[in-house]
């Protein structure tokens, strides 16, 4: 398998984006906003496919708008705390904006294919680089706000008693899960962002108790997801976005068999 250049390329991309995506997710759970962070996928659709209309690169348009984005949630995060209804309309509207853009654009429809359910086989080095150096912004990000985002996430009362800047860092951290989601969706597509981002952290939290072990875990589950997922869709033919997906959900519903066991004995 591995003499074939694409299918190296392609595990060091998704090696690459499954780390990121695994830490960024694991707290993106703990905060109870995954909903907030699929919607961030759908307008960067928007913004690849607005780019593509205008002649700039669609993971320019997609890191643009989901940066804009997630800045304008985090600023107003208590405006949208338990609005689920707000993201979706959003959501469902940014998704209808890349649609009219493909209208005007039909050229753009295999890229956008690609960016709707991903494809990871067809990376190439220039990808690479720019994933390497979104996921490398994205750890240093979160590496940045690592301490004051445990204890707002964990002890959000307290922490803003204590001067913590909740809204800074709600903003902060939106804006790195836009990068994260930017780089996922090059593997999994916009539609199966939850894919590497939620469903590897889900489980995690369902696992272990603590935090720093939680991370890895969580980095480990999305990392062996996606290159076994790879692997799979290589010997069977069948679309690397579903492997993962399928491999992310078995991993996540025998979690939850194994946390529901756990807590009956």
């Amino acid at each position: 398998m591995f003499q074939y250049d694409f299918v190296i390329n392609a595990f060091i991309a998704a090696g690459m984006v499954a780390v990121v995506s695994g830490v960024t997710g694991y707290f993106l759970v703990l905060r109870g906003q995954t909903f907030a962070g699929h919607a961030l996928s759908h307008i960067g659709f928007a913004g690849a496919t607005g780019a593509g209309l205008i002649g700039l690169s669609p993971l320019a348009g997609l890191v643009g708008f989901t940066l804009a984005a997630g800045v304008i949630m985090g600023l107003m995060s208590e405006r949208l705390a338990n609005r689920d209804v707000a993201i979706g309309v959003v959501l469902s509207l940014s998704l209808g904006f890349g649609i009219l853009f493909l209208y005007y654009y039909t050229s753009f429809a295999t890229q956008a294919t690609a960016l709707l359910f991903g494809n990871v086989l067809a990376v190439d080095i220039a990808m690479i680089k720019a994933l390497a150096a979104l996921g490398a912004a994205t750890l240093a990000l979160l590496a940045l706000i690592m301490r004051p985002l445990i204890f707002a996430t964990l002890q959000p009362e307290l922490a803003e008693a204590k001067g913590v800047p909740l809204r800074l860092i709600s903003t902060v951290f939106l804006a790195l899960v836009a990068l994260a989601v930017a780089a996922c969706a090059q593997i999994v597509g916009v539609l199966m962002v939850f894919t590497l981002m939620v469903g590897p952290a889900a489980a995690a939290q369902r696992l272990v108790n603590g935090l720093w072990s939680g991370l890895a875990l969580a980095a480990a589950l999305a990392l062996a997801e996606a290159w076994l997922g790879i692997t799979i869709a290589y010997h069977t033919d069948w679309p690397v976005s579903f492997c993962i997906a399928l491999l992310s959900a078995l991993v996540y519903f025998a979690a939850t068999l194994r946390q529901t066991a756990r807590h009956a004995a």
